[in-house]
């Protein structure tokens, strides 16, 4: 069985920009190769990040979530998932959002966790493992 992949929104975000063709490239490839895991939280920096900066207009970031509903599987974000978000952010000081996004991932038992913003090869909790795709 192919290992779980968690997908930070740093990296979805460069699936729709136009400024850095290898790294857009890069993150297409990753993302054909397997169906992988976001979260709403993904989903809603993502679209902050694609209608404040990249100046997409409703209709089209309205495209663009409906895509990501598609092409990932989507996990809800839970009380459970703020708990474990605070013991991240104490043990590993990650900031608060980067430690929701580890707490996503290690509740669905996903293995690699693809972040340009986190330590590469760091192990989280021996069972996640932190891989910056441009690395």
């Amino acid at each position: 069985m192919p290992d779980k992949v968690f997908i930070d929104s740093n990296i979805i975000i460069y699936l729709y920009s136009e400024d850095e063709p290898d790294k857009r490239e890069r993150c297409q490839q990753l993302v054909r190769t397997r169906k992988s895991i976001i979260s709403t939280q993904v989903i809603n920096e993502v679209s902050n990040v694609l209608y404040r900066k990249m100046n997409l207009t409703v209709s089209e970031l309205r495209a663009v979530v409906d895509e990501l509903f598609k092409a990932f599987t989507v996990t809800l974000l839970t009380q459970d998932s703020i708990k474990l978000a605070l013991s991240m952010l104490e043990r590993y000081a990650y900031s608060y959002w980067d430690s929701m996004i580890l707490a996503s991932a290690l509740e669905n038992s996903c293995s690699i966790l693809y972040s340009e913003d986190m330590q590469h090869k760091q192990r989280i909790e021996g069972k996640l493992q932190i891989v910056n795709p441009f690395q």
